[in-house]
Order: structure tokens, then C-alpha cells, then sequence
């Protein structure tokens, strides 16, 4: 699959849009090598310890799942999935048998498949039709049975089975009481706690004395606090949970089931709790004990702070091991042997075995090898002052080999909105600096990771405020002097997307060209339209964003589709064809409406995808035509397109 290194008199003959300034920029990297399948990665340890399982492509470059003995290279494939590949597994504690799931086409109705190492048998735990499913937990103590959260009775909520892992029986556990979201079970492995969604957008932290017991209301959270429980101790009685309700940042408490008392645990008075980077609630438990031993905090960086004082030396050694962000990925159930990841901002991701006996680690593999020694790009934390005095955090990445002066620019806008972007490897920014992009990335209000105020300032405000902040930062970055003023991009996926279209409609003049990949162009359509295991959050989407019935005409003033009269740049519109979230129609009304307008506009879409495009040949073929697109509207390097084959994009 992977195309060798072009020498650079080559390319300086093949990419379009060339110029002496680009001259000193180091060789293209192939887009096969930032956008295709990882070599190997996620690596994952038996509760054993005897194995290791990591997801790998197999012959025809389907991501499978693979095992090999510890301190072997065993490698056996034991997945056989035929298109999109596999890339949510775990270790259930019976260490002869893994799960992983899957969808289909990116439907998101999710399904567990039993993966038995010993007789080779894969096994759909949840083959029910237009269901989707979602794991719980696992207990060490129970290794034949799982948690599973299934939407079977009614498919905008989810109850709580246990599936038996030997001979596949489902049997509900628990039903949904309301609007619960998660759940946490106890030491017998009962489900004792959850947080639930309330009818004005806010939250509630339940538990009860036992499954026959009713459910009590420990915490109620306002629309504009932010809270989810994360686990019980082992004997009951303490509840974790992450919240700012009283702060301004959620921090983690401790709270005393029977007074209702509550103690913080850890807290830092700007920056939410919690690992942005994966995705994850931040916190380390102990998998035999139940204790808190570490949080994570996403600062600039991911920082640890260890609560425990066993492992502050375990976190000291692996500071040792490599530069980097550390991610505690999964340990054995004796919780000696640690699967850590460090990730950097110019380098591909380290995976190593690290032994807490010996604080010594061992090399497993990084997910991209052939990246390794090239010439990359460093991504740095930067901050502006927004119109109306915000402090704007983001990140800036810049081509190396050239002055960072009068260049052209891609404002590239994370998704959610509530989510945010965070620091280390970023194929999109490492592929758009080594084009001669400087790439700007912006936590614009409204993302979250840096504590309720900053938070609740985007409510109501997509295409407003939010909007702003993030041409308040292209103004910065023609002020610092980095970017051309001329030849700016804004490119995004989802509500990036959004802001795309918002960004061409509203300030027709700040931009020269746009990339919109999932997109919502009417905020009314979309609000109606959501998906059935979206609705416990409707109320959420409804005050943060706005009532479809209620805010018609105020919905109808930020949404991009009425307002394409507007549009003066070129746009490039990519669609997943199944996707739940964000369905076809956004694109297809935002579309025709440019059309009509007699706008520029290019528009494929994929018909094997959702609101994420998992197979490599899909990957590759949309970030092939987003680089000919940049380089034909903002004169940036080209690698030459090609054939490739077996991608599902229609260009309509």
C-alpha cells in the first residue's frame, strides 16, 4: 500500500501551485502514510498477562484484531472482518476470549461479537436488528458474564442486560428508570449508580441499595453544570463522581452514600478533569481495589497527577522512558504490568510493556514506522483575546524548512462543539504543514475542557460568538504576520462542518475557500432529525443550541442554508452516506441551494460511510481531493492523485 519517498527535484515537478518559497520545505510525505492504516496499534494486555492483542491490517489491509505471547512473536489473526475493519476491542477476564465492536456502514447501531482464541469461533452477542449496544462492564469476578447497555425495548433509551459469554443469553438486568446515560456497578456486580439526564437539559446522580431497592437522587445538576458518575469503592458507600456544580472546572469528588456528603478529590480551578486526548473521564482506578490513584488534567498538554502514592514513582520512570504525552491504555488484573502509549507532537505513537516491580519498560511498537525519522512539523499552544475579551486557547502548526511569514493558512475546526482539541500527532495539521500550510486550530467558546464559564459562553451562539472567536483567530494570524490574508481555508468536520459553511455565509470576505465534511447547513433540520440514542440529551441540544419550534426564526438566521446568496468562495462538500448523525440531506439542501445561486461548489459522497470514514481507501481518496481542492484555491503543494482504487465516493 505505502508509496516510497518521491526525491524532491521529482516532486518540485509534479505538485501544482509551486513557488520558490516552498523550496526548503522537506520531501511530501505520501498521504498513504498519514491517512492509510496503521501499521499496529492499540495494544491491549491480557487480564492474564500472558498476551498481548493489538489491531492490525491483515492481506487485503482490513484492520483486523491479532494476539501474540508475551515476550513471542506469535502473531496470529484472529478477527476476519470483510470491508471497514475493527477498532474497539477488549479483553473480557476469561483470557481465551476478546470482543470488539462493530456496525454496519457506519449505522452506528453497534454490535458485540465473542472472539474465542481456543476454537477460532466469533460469535454475535447482540444480533438484533437495528439495535444497538454498548458495554457496560466486566468483573474479574464474574469472568462468563458482561454488562451490556442494549436499546431492544425502546430505541431512545438503553436497559442494562447480562449476557452470558458461554452460551450467549441475554436477560434484562435493569431498566432505564428515565433518562439514564451510564451506569456503575458494585462489588457483586450489580448496578447500583448512573447518571441521568433530566427533562431541562441538566443531570441527576442516581443510586440505590440494591437492584431491588428504588433508585434515590444523590446530586441534581443545573442545565449549566456539567457531572457524570465514575465509579464506586469497593465496599459501597463512596460514590466518584466528576462534576462543577459549587466550581467552575469539574473536579472529582468523593461522595458518602449514606450522609450525602461530599469531599474533592482533586480539582484545578481552570481545566476540567478528564483525558481530551482519549476520549476518556481522566481517573485511574486500581482493577482489584477500586481506588482512585491518579487524574488526568488537559491543560496545554496532558498532565497526571498522582493521588496514590504507589505509583507517583511509576509515574516519575515512565517520564523517563520518552518524550511525550503517557496514556495508561490497560494492566494486567495484578496490576503489575502496565500498556502505555506516548504521544508527541513530531513523532508517530510508542506503545511499550512497562514491569512496576522493575519501573523498566519494553518497546512493543510504534503505529507508523516508515513516519519515523521524517522531517515533521511541531504543533505549539497559542491564546488570543477574543472582541469581547475571552482568552482563546488553540494550537499552531507551521511548515518546517520555510519562515513562518505571509503564508497560506487552513483554520481547521474540531467538531462537537463540545470537545476540544488537543496537543501531539495530528495527520490532518502534519499533512497540511508539510503541503506549505500553516495550520490553525481553535478551542473557540463552547468547548469544553476549560471549565463552565468558557463552556456556557457558547450557548446560542453557533454562528455568533462562537463563530467569532474563531475569525477573531484568522485576524490574530494575519496579525502576527504567519498568514496571507488572501489565501485562507477553513475546513472542518461535523460542527467544524458547520462553521465551514457558517464561515463562507456570514464573512464571505474572511475566507477563500472552505472544506465542509459532514456538516450541518440548517440547525432546524438538524435538531429534528436526531438520532433515537441522542434524545436523553435533547433538552441539552435544545437550551445550548435552540429550540427548532420555539427558535425557528432565530435557528433560521444561523443556519447557512438561508444565506447562501452570500457565499463568494469555492466549497468542497463531503458526505458519509449512512450517517446518523449529521444525515445526507445537510449536504444535499446546502448543495442544490449553491447551485441554484450559481456558486462554486464540488460535492462526493461515500456510500459505505457514516459520520466517520473508517475504511483507508475512502480515507485516502476525500484528503487526495481536499489536497487538490487547497492546492487549486490557496497555490499549496500536490502530491499527484492516482488511482486509487476501491473507494466508494460518487461525486455528485
Amino acid at each position: 500500500m505505502n508509496r516510497p519517498l518521491l526525491p524532491l527535484a521529482i516532486i518540485l515537478v509534479l505538485f501544482s501551485g509551486s513557488t520558490d518559497a516552498f523550496a526548503e520545505l522537506p520531501p511530501l510525505i505520501p498521504r498513504d502514510l498519514l491517512f492509510g492504516n496503521p501499521e499496529r496499534t492499540t495494544p491491549q494486555i491480557s487480564p492474564d498477562g500472558k498476551r498481548i492483542a493489538f489491531i492490525a491490517p491483515d492481506e487485503k489491509n482490513i484492520l483486523q484484531i491479532w494476539v501474540r505471547t508475551m515476550g513471542q512473536q506469535d502473531d496470529k489473526m484472529i478477527s476476519s472482518d470483510k470491508k471497514r475493519g475493527i477498532r474497539r476491542y477488549f479483553w473480557t477476564y476469561d483470557s481465551d476470549q476478546l470482543m470488539y465492536l462493530k456496525d454496519n456502514d457506519g449505522d452506528e447501531n453497534y454490535h458485540l461479537y465473542a472472539v474465542n482464541m481456543r476454537t477460532n469461533v466469533v460469535r454475535d452477542m447482540t444480533p438484533f436488528q437495528g439495535v444497538q449496544a454498548d458495554l457496560v462492564a466486566l468483573d474479574p469476578n464474574f469472568p462468563d458474564e458482561m454488562l451490556v447497555g442494549l436499546n431492544l425495548r425502546d430505541s431512545e433509551k438503553q436497559d442494562v442486560y447480562r449476557v452470558n459469554l458461554k452460551n450467549g443469553a441475554v436477560e434484562l438486568d435493569t431498566e432505564n428508570p428515565g433518562n439514564m446515560v451510564d451506569w456503575i456497578t458494585d462489588a457483586q456486580f450489580k448496578v447500583r449508580a448512573g447518571t441521568a439526564t433530566t427533562p431541562e437539559g441538566g443531570a441527576q446522580f442516581l443510586y440505590r441499595d440494591s437492584p431491588e431497592k428504588p433508585w434515590k437522587i444523590l446530586r441534581v445538576l443545573q442545565p449549566t453544570e456539567e457531572g457524570r458518575v465514575a465509579s464506586l469503592s469497593l465496599d459501597g458507600k463512596t460514590l466518584f463522581a466528576i462534576s462543577n456544580q459549587n466550581a467552575n472546572a469539574e473536579r472529582l469528588l468523593a461522595i458518602n452514600i449514606e450522609t450525602g456528603k461530599e469531599a474533592i478529590v482533586a480539582e484545578d480551578p481552570i481545566y476540567d478533569i478528564g483525558n481530551a486526548e482519549f476520549g476518556a473521564q481522566g481517573i485511574l482506578i486500581h482493577p482489584g481495589k477500586k481506588t482512585i490513584q491518579a487524574v488526568a488534567f488537559y491543560r496545554d498538554r496532558l498532565q497526571w497527577q498522582a493521588l496514590d502514592k504507589s505509583i507517583s514513582a511509576d509515574l516519575e520512570a515512565l517520564e523517563k522512558i520518552r518524550k511525550g504525552q503517557i496514556n495508561i491504555i490497560n494492566r494486567d488484573l495484578s496490576d503489575k504490568l502496565w500498556v502505555v502509549s506516548f504521544t508527541s507532537d513530531d513523532a508517530p505513537v510508542y506503545y511499550y510493556i512497562y514491569d512496576r516491580s522493575l519501573r523498566t519498560a519494553k518497546a512493543l511498537f510504534s503505529n507508523q514506522p516508515k513516519i519515523e525519522g521524517l522531517t515533521l512539523a511541531q504543533m505549539k499552544p497559542i491564546s488570543f483575546g477574543s472582541r469581547d475579551g475571552l482568552t482563546i486557547h488553540g494550537y499552531l502548526t507551521v511548515p518546517p524548512g520555510i519562515p513562518a511569514k505571509n503564508l497560506p493558512t487552513v483554520l481547521l475546526v474540531h467538531g462537537g462543539p463540545w470537545v476540544r482539541d488537543t496537543w501531539g500527532f495530528n495527520p490532518q495539521a502534519q499533512w497540511l504543514a508539510n503541503r506549505g500550510y500553516a495550520v490553525l486550530m481553535i478551542n473557540y467558546r463552547g468547548s469544553s475542557g476549560y471549565g463552565k464559564k468558557f463552556l456556557n459562553a457558547g450557548d446560542r451562539e453557533w454562528g455568533g460568538k462562537m463563530q467569532n472567536d474563531l475569525t477573531d483567530g484568522v485576524n490574530w494570524i494575519v496579525k502576527e504576520g504567519i498568514a496571507d490574508k488572501k489565501k485562507i481555508a477553513i475546513m472542518g468536520r461535523s460542527y467544524g462542518g458547520y462553521a465551514v459553511l457558517a464561515g463562507l455565509a456570514f464573512t464571505p470576505d474572511v475566507f477563500a475557500a472552505g472544506v465542509d465534511i459532514v456538516g450541518p447547513s440548517n440547525i432546524i433540520s438538524l435538531l429534528k432529525s436526531i438520532p433515537p440514542d441522542f434524545v436523553p440529551m435533547k433538552a441539552m441540544y435544545f437550551r445550548r443550541v435552540g429550540d427548532p419550534e420555539k427558535d425557528m426564526e432565530f435557528l433560521k438566521l444561523r443556519s447557512p442554508l438561508f444565506s447562501v446568496e452570500q457565499v463568494k468562495a469555492p466549497l468542497l462538500v463531503i458526505q458519509g452516506a449512512n450517517d446518523p448523525r449529521v444525515k445526507k440531506k445537510e449536504s444535499e439542501q446546502m448543495v442544490e441551494a449553491l447551485r441554484k445561486a450559481n456558486k462554486v461548489v464540488n460535492y462526493f459522497v461515500y456510500s459505505d460511510e457514516g459520520h466517520y470514514f473508517l475504511r483507508s481507501e475512502n480515507r485516502l481518496h476525500l484528503n487526495s481531493k481536499i489536497e487538490e481542492f487547497l492546492a487549486k484555491q490557496l497555490g499549496g503543494r500536490l502530491e499527484p492523485v492516482g488511482e486509487i482504487k476501491g473507494h466508494s465516493a460518487v461525486e455528485k
